[in-house]
């Protein structure tokens, strides 16, 4: 059994390595082809386009009858990603897995999935909500983190804190200048999802009655 899985992940390590055109490669962590690390491009036509991302892999005793292990090392801004952890919610790396996927059609079917968002089934609920609520400040949220972590030279040492949480300026300072804590004011704002009409269902008490809290 050992031998059958070292023979189809080395077949399909070979095969990632043959078709350069897509830019997907797998790379051996320590030399092991049971521990690897992906990298494909983000998908045309998304805010996650210019982007390069790195997915941590381990094939599994049992594989290709179990589930690949899969979670981004890159930071991502999307509804089925933790942005925290990188762990993925997508239904072939849990109960639709099948011996028929191979390394490359799971990277593909990540890939897919960054454009292709779940939000009724969230690995990040505050992504999803934000998603959910206003596309477009989402859309541009997840085209800064792209920008801040998944460029081909990521600009992470002069990441704006408002703008990877999707809010504006402006909402910021309004309690910042009521003396609380820029930081404090991000998280609390985050929490409430303050943007676009939504912010218009929050009070300014709401958000400071949180603001005590911390």
């Amino acid at each position: 059994m050992e031998g059958a899985r070292l023979k189809r992940i080395m077949r399909e390590i070979s095969a990632c390595e043959k078709d350069p055109d897509d830019e997907i490669t797998v790379k051996m962590v320590d030399e092991s082809p049971f521990h690897l690390i992906g990298t494909f491009p983000g998908p045309e036509n998304s805010p996650f386009e210019k982007g390069l991302f790195k997915v941590d892999i381990v094939v599994p005793e049992g594989y290709p009858f179990h589930p690949l292990q899969m979670r981004f090392l890159t930071r991502v801004y999307h509804p089925n990603v933790s942005s925290q952890s990188g762990a993925i919610c997508l239904d072939i790396l849990k109960d639709q897995w099948s011996p028929v996927y191979t390394l490359k059609t799971t990277l593909m079917s990540l890939r897919s999935l960054l454009c292709s968002p779940e939000p009724n089934d969230p690995q990040d609920a505050e992504v999803a909500k934000h998603y959910t609520s206003n596309l477009d400040s989402y859309n541009k949220t997840a085209e800064y983190w792209t920008k801040v972590y998944a460029a081909r030279e990521p600009q992470n040492d002069n990441a704006d804190v408002v703008q990877l949480a999707g809010l504006e300026e402006a909402d910021v300072q309004k309690f910042c200048q009521k003396g609380y804590n820029r930081n404090a004011v991000v998280t609390v704002l985050k929490r409430l999802n303050y943007r676009g009409d939504n912010a218009h269902n929050i009070t300014d008490e709401q958000v400071i009655s949180l603001l005590g809290q911390m």
